[in-house]
């Protein structure tokens, strides 16, 4: 029957709990910590991802994603590291693509060598990168499309076939796009990511992971999350599945202002650079178009040489100079700063991360204020450039 309901009507009621007492609109909480044992068909337990809140989130998260399974985390990050401690050892490969989220790059090379798991990083995002990585030991492939913070874009249908061609496991980073603009899973991709605290979550009060899959998979990475134990409260299970109700209205406005913005800071004489997939001058536009249904809420741009970009965003009044993405109101950051902040900068240099890389996370404002605001902030570290000069 999921398969048949539209996606505001996933968003809206697949995973809710039922209200039996009291026929509530909205889902209890079952903040418990202890269950019953016996007689009973699940030993519940917070740590093993099944209590009522946290068992039916996840069937929103895979019906959104179209999977079979889904499971909830404590961030992005926990979810992210669990699933590839589930599926790598000592003495295995993986190949990753270059550009993508700082943490997840971090991880890697900080934990991966004490865990004997080799590890080689493309040197760009075409298929044919990944190919040429692959060694006889590889068992992963894993690919983030947009990219973080440059967004580029990865064939989603390419690496999944180089992946199935070689016996290799997909993995793909999904936050910049969403459900609502791409499911991966629908190109053969096996096992899709989230930092919930972006768009699922969307109002910038939820710290949380989630993975969708097949069953099969689920299996091998419950094993190691319960082990782990990087679970999610069941308060703010409760807060994301609330939030998600309004995952497709606020992401479709997002989508609207971002390609808006892209535009007006193109055609901008202050602004050197734009890097927006839906920008038919975006290298990967065509490839975008194919495999997504929007093209998200993020961008992000670079001034001209002459104007400083932190001094930039200390002007904004209406914009957040702010860390994270993906919240209705709209926020800009530096990723030298944030979420690239732990790469070197020789690191953040071979994948175009600059220091004047500005990161626009676009909320639902009306699209004349931000731009407004923008304008004004521009003229004003222009007037501290030339006092400077």
């Amino acid at each position: 029957m999921t398969k048949k309901l539209g996606l505001q009507t996933i968003c809206t009621h697949v995973g809710e709990v039922k209200d039996e007492q009291f026929k509530g609109a909205v889902s209890p909480i079952y903040m418990s910590t202890s269950y019953q044992f016996e007689d009973v068909d699940v030993k519940r337990y917070p740590r093993y991802f099944n209590t009522p809140n946290q068992e039916y989130l996840s069937k929103k998260i895979a019906a959104l994603e179209h999977a079979e399974a889904g499971m909830i985390f404590g961030s992005g990050m926990a979810a992210i590291s669990t699933v590839l401690l589930a599926f790598l050892k000592t003495g295995d490969h993986i190949v990753v693509q270059n550009t993508l989220y700082g943490g997840t790059s971090n991880f890697i090379r900080e934990e991966f060598p004490k865990y004997g798991i080799e590890f080689s990083f493309t040197n760009g995002y075409e298929v044919s990168d990944f190919e040429a990585q692959i060694q006889e030991n590889t068992k992963v492939i894993y690919i983030e499309t947009p990219s973080n913070p440059l967004l580029t874009i990865t064939d989603i249908r390419g690496i999944s076939a180089l992946a199935k061609e070689k016996g290799l496991l997909s993995i793909i980073d999904n936050t910049f796009a969403s459900p609502v603009n791409q499911n991966p899973i629908d190109f053969g991709i096996d096992i899709v990511l989230h930092s919930a605290t972006k768009y699922l979550g969307g109002h910038s009060d939820i710290l949380a992971g989630a993975v969708a899959c097949s069953n099969e998979h689920m299996k091998i990475i419950w094993n190691v999350a319960k082990n782990l134990g990087g679970s999610l409260s069941d308060f703010m299970v409760w807060m994301l599945e609330r939030s998600i109700k309004t995952l497709v209205l606020r992401v479709k406005a997002q989508n609207r202002n971002a390609k808006k913005l892209a535009k007006f800071l193109k055609s901008h004489s202050d602004i050197k650079n734009v890097y927006y997939p839906g920008l038919k001058s975006h290298p990967q536009y065509a490839l975008a178009k194919s495999q997504m249904r929007g093209y998200g809420g993020m961008l992000s741009f670079e001034l001209n040489d002459e104007l400083d970009a932190v001094s930039f965003q200390k002007e904004l009044k209406l914009i957040k100079s702010s860390m994270s993405l993906a919240g209705v109101e709209s926020t800009m950051l530096s990723p030298y700063k944030t979420s690239h902040g732990l790469l070197s900068q020789e690191e953040r240099d071979s994948i175009g991360v600059t220091n004047g890389l500005i990161r626009f996370s676009v909320g639902i404002e009306t699209k004349d204020d931000l731009i407004d605001d923008i304008e004004q902030a521009i003229t004003a570290v222009k007037k501290q450039a030339k006092i400077e000069a």
